[in-house]
């Protein structure tokens, strides 16, 4: 899709955006008011020096599955969220570029559910614990402001359960689809005005869209607060994630694409590719206002996962390579971690002054094994351990952050985090050849923005900040990809980044418009040298740049309509040249003696692989209250992006459109609903994401045609 296209379209909705503001106030309906927590205390976000939007609780529920962020993170700028049709791989999330590069679950991006991280303190992130069915609403925030947040700061994704309503409900939702895609889901809530509770249980399963990629999981959360006293509570958080059994699909090389995207991988069938995994998780969140100034928030929490996963390796390269960890990795994390912070909130000289005082400290411990994946002649099943090591990584981060209005129009913020992140690990194989090793990394990150009040529509604001990211335990796993060269990467430095980000966030109660500007320079990005064998092997590449632009139009007009448009420009791209390897074998390089042949020269100006350069989200919802009806019709577009960081392939960009509707029904005691959902109109054929740097050329994830699926829930509420 070219560029001048996106721009044609872009202008087309922007035009009809500009003329919504005319529309009559008195038939319209009002835009509500937008309160976030990204400065850990609530407040407007046309506040807040910096990009932050919101998913609302419709848009995550409203004839959506309610299984992936992909559903309903698309109408959000500056986020690309690819679902990868193989549930024994996490989305693919990225952030202004950052985590687009991620081969295994969600880094570059931080996630959290009810403040509670679902990112471990080496930056690796899962997001199936999260439970939409759930879930109130979804902040999402980019820019200089998400390095508060810490390490593997690109961006901060954060979910929030719902608040019970007063007296009880019990609401049960059933789901079904094309791929025999099924969800049930059963919840309870409940306030009597001493314990709020939310209770939620799903289960959902598919025979997917392509060949071999069957999915099971149960998702469980429950929340529960209590009313200390007049000025406290305490919040009891617990979840639960089970995937008993996932198969996993593997990527397709061009050929495979074009001759039957539904097909399996080279090697998914006969090792019978799969992954099941296992977690449990406990936080406590205590909330006390204990002066007229002074609030003071602490979390603790606690949690382990379990991850078996039995990938496609070619026995040879196993049995012939010694130190060859095999082909099922087991994983077992243990984790905790406290966030404790006091606010303090004052108008000296009728100048309003907030400051947050915090530290945090996460822990993680994992037991990293990797066992052979044949028997004899038997493929698919565990054989002799080949890895067996215990890794620790901890973070200890301390930070400070101001907000002061030192006059009607400005408002000034500025804050800073210590980070300090450490990483060891020990080998349990009599005979392993790896020895007990260790890292640390530390930082300090200073931001600041500025905002103005051009009007009482207007708000401008600029603001600047530095971040870094760690490598994660996956990135530091390998050396090489034939298990010549064990232990752990650490070679591998953290990446650093200088951000920068003006912008403007206008509106009234009918349109309401964020536009933002972004620069951001990072030096020692982190990047794939080479994936093959199941294994991925990472490296430094020296400085890159993203430079971009988004947009978000809301619009609520007479009769029922109303609008939502995300764009989004961003330039990412290499600006000092390096080597990548494909093929194999491939290894972490030494510093001395010539690269082999199979080394290959990335040159400066070549764009980052994953990252689109436009995407393009234009949604209309019709509501008719009369008669319980809601309809939205959506467009996604997304330009080609590049499968590696040579720019040798690339997945082309396209254009689906959706359409869901349906019907709700309530009266005093019941509510009923009824929603049906049909993707991608237009049947159209597209690859959903990519494998990036699979050095087999195995890249391509296709999405599936046109797809449909009906809802139905039924609640009881008492008075």
């Amino acid at each position: 899709m070219s560029n001048r296209g996106f721009v044609v379209r872009a202008g087309v909705w922007l035009a009809i955006a500009a003329g919504w503001q005319h529309a009559s106030a008195d038939t319209a309906l009002e835009l509500a008011p937008i309160v976030v927590t990204a400065t850990r205390v609530a407040e407007s976000s046309a506040e807040v020096p910096a990009s932050i939007d919101v998913v609302d609780r419709g848009t995550l529920r409203d004839g959506q599955l309610q299984v992936n962020l992909s559903e309903s993170l698309l109408t959000v700028p500056g986020v690309s969220v690819q679902s990868r049709q193989n549930y024994a791989q996490d989305l693919q999330i990225s952030v202004r570029g950052f985590g687009a590069r991620s081969s295994f679950g969600v880094r570059g991006v931080r996630l959290y559910s009810d403040g509670i991280p679902g990112t471990m303190p080496d930056g690796q992130g899962q997001f199936s614990q999260f439970d939409l069915g759930s879930a109130d609403h979804i902040e999402v925030l980019r820019g200089p402001f998400s390095a508060l947040y810490g390490n593997s700061s690109g961006g901060v994704i954060s979910v929030f359960t719902e608040d019970a309503k007063p007296g009880y409900s019990v609401d049960g939702t059933v789901e079904y689809g094309t791929f025999n895609t099924q969800r049930y889901a059963l919840k309870t809530t409940g306030d009597d005005g001493f314990i709020n509770y939310v209770v939620d249980a799903s289960h959902f399963q598919t025979d997917g869209y392509r060949y071999h990629s069957d999915a099971e999981r149960n998702n469980f959360n429950a929340k529960v607060r209590f009313d200390v006293n007049e000025t406290s509570t305490l919040t009891v958080i617990g979840n639960a994630v089970q995937t008993p059994f996932v198969q996993d699909p593997l990527g397709l090389t061009r050929a495979q694409l074009a001759t039957n995207p539904e097909q399996a991988g080279t090697g998914a069938i006969a090792y019978n590719t799969r992954k099941d995994l296992a977690q449990e998780q406990l936080g406590l969140v205590y909330d006390d206002k204990f002066t007229a100034h002074d609030d003071f928030t602490s979390t603790v929490y606690t949690g382990h996962r379990t991850t078996t996963q039995f990938q496609a390796i070619p026995q040879a390269t196993q049995a012939n390579a010694p130190l060859y960890p095999g082909g099922v990795i087991d994983l077992g994390r243990a984790y905790y971690g406290v966030d404790t912070h006091v606010t303090d909130q004052r108008d000296p000289a009728d100048m309003p002054l907030q400051v947050t005082l915090g530290l945090s400290y996460d822990d993680l411990e994992e037991a990293r094994k990797g066992y052979l994946d044949y028997v004899g002649s038997e493929l698919g099943v565990e054989g002799a351990v080949r890895r067996d090591e215990a890794n620790h990584v901890y973070d200890f981060d301390q930070y400070l952050q101001a907000q002061w209005d030192p006059a009607a129009r400005w408002r000034l913020t500025a804050g800073v985090r210590n980070s300090a992140v450490d990483v060891s690990s020990h080998n349990h194989l009599p005979s392993a050849t790896a020895p007990d090793s260790s890292v640390s990394y530390s930082a300090v990150d200073p931001v600041g923005g500025v905002t103005f009040r051009a009007s009482s529509a207007v708000n401008l604001y600029a603001s600047y900040g530095k971040g870094f990211e760690t490598p994660t335990l996956n990135d530091l796993a390998y050396r090489s990809t034939d298990g010549s060269q064990p232990g752990l990467n650490l070679a591998l430095k953290p990446a650093r980044s200088n951000n920068y980000e003006v912008g403007v966030k206008a509106g009234n109660d009918i349109v309401r418009v964020n536009l933002a500007g972004f620069y951001i320079k990072t030096e020692d990005e982190l990047a794939v040298l080479a994936n093959t064998n199941g294994r991925t092997v990472d490296q430094n590449i020296g400085e890159t740049t993203r430079h971009g632009v988004e947009l978000a139009v809301d619009a609520d007009l007479s009769r029922g309509f109303s609008a939502r448009v995300a764009y989004t420009y961003i330039r990412a791209i290499v600006a000092q040249p390096y080597y990548t390897c494909v093929g194999t074998p491939c290894k972490q390089p030494t510093g001395t003696g010539p690269l082999p042949a199979n080394y290959l020269l990335v040159a400066a100006g070549s764009y980052l692989p994953a990252v689109p350069m436009n995407t393009l989200y234009a949604g209309v919802t019709w509501k008719y209250p009369a008669i319980g009806f809601t309809a939205t019709l959506e467009t996604e577009g997304r330009a080609r992006i590049y499968t590696d960081d040579r720019d040798s392939d690339a997945a082309a960009g396209y254009w689906v459109s959706n359409v869901r509707a349906g019907f709700q029904q309530e009266s005093r005691h019941w509510r009923f609903s009824e929603f049906a959902s049909l993707d991608n109109l237009a049947n159209r054929e597209y690859v959903g994401s990519v494998i990036v740097n699979e050095s087999n050329s195995r890249f391509f994830e296709a999405a599936p045609g046109r797809t449909a699926y009906i809802m139905f829930n039924a609640g009881l509420r008492s008075d």
